[in-house]
């Protein structure tokens, strides 16, 4: 089994990302990197990090008008990420768009481009936080509206909690990758997260790749808080 782990750099500066990066590697499968780090560094920490042969998921999650996204994407696609974020949410075009984008830049570059992951509804969201932006529907059902169309524009994946896994995973087909945050390991509290499972109950369901952060990143010992996620699912 390959290792699923992606580790949330949701550090304040590029110092702590790569020393914690580095010490990581071994027990990890990549490290992300969100608009934390990323505004309070830029694209200098996806090359540092690079550099270091640490696979990135860069998470920004583009949201904008199709020509916008596409820039940006082509953006992200030379500092050779291997994954990153759109919101499904800004539609069919602009997510084909995206496509397009990666496809033209990692061509142009000489390399695979990387997965294009599309986010669904946001963990830190229930049915009531979906009713007060005007979404009246069940997070459910939202979700498995947007995973259909992620699907529709090609993207190579999603981003969505492990509780809606079970509805994601037959909609997509076998080779979709299926990003799942919301991961704490038994006796871990949620924190911010409404919609929790553990590592090996996400993986499971049809999880492709877990997003760890604050157990591992916050832990006295964040080698052995990922090598002990990592012998729970047999990796």
């Amino acid at each position: 089994m390959r290792n699923p782990i992606i580790v949330a750099l949701d550090v304040p500066n590029a110092e702590r990302a790569v020393d914690l990066a580095k010490r990581l590697k071994p027990f990890i499968g990549a490290v992300k990197i969100g608009s934390e780090l990323f505004t309070a560094e830029g694209p200098a920490i996806v090359r540092a990090l690079r550099e270091d042969g640490v696979p990135v998921f860069l998470d920004l999650k583009y949201h904008d008008i199709p020509n916008t996204v596409s820039r940006a994407v082509e953006a992200a696609v030379r500092l050779d990420v291997q994954m990153l974020t759109v919101h499904t949410s800004g539609g069919l075009e602009m997510m084909r768009a995206a496509k397009q984008a990666a496809d033209r830049a990692a061509s142009e570059q000489h390399h695979s481009p990387p997965i294009l992951l599309g986010v669904t509804v946001l963990t830190s969201l229930n049915d009531t936080g979906l009713a007060q932006v005007g979404v009246n529907a069940s997070v459910a059902d939202q979700v498995q509206r947007l995973a259909r169309l992620a699907v529709q524009a090609g993207l190579g994946g999603l981003v969505c909690s492990p509780i809606e896994l079970p509805i994601v995973r037959p909609i997509a087909p076998p080779e979709f990758q299926i990003v799942t945050p919301g991961i704490r390991p038994p006796g871990a509290p949620p924190d911010d997260q409404m919609r929790t499972r553990t590592p090996a109950e996400a993986i499971a369901a049809g999880a492709t790749w877990l997003v760890i952060g604050r157990p591992i990143v916050s832990a006295p010992d964040p080698c052995a808080a990922a090598r002990i996620i990592l012998e729970s699912l047999g990796c």
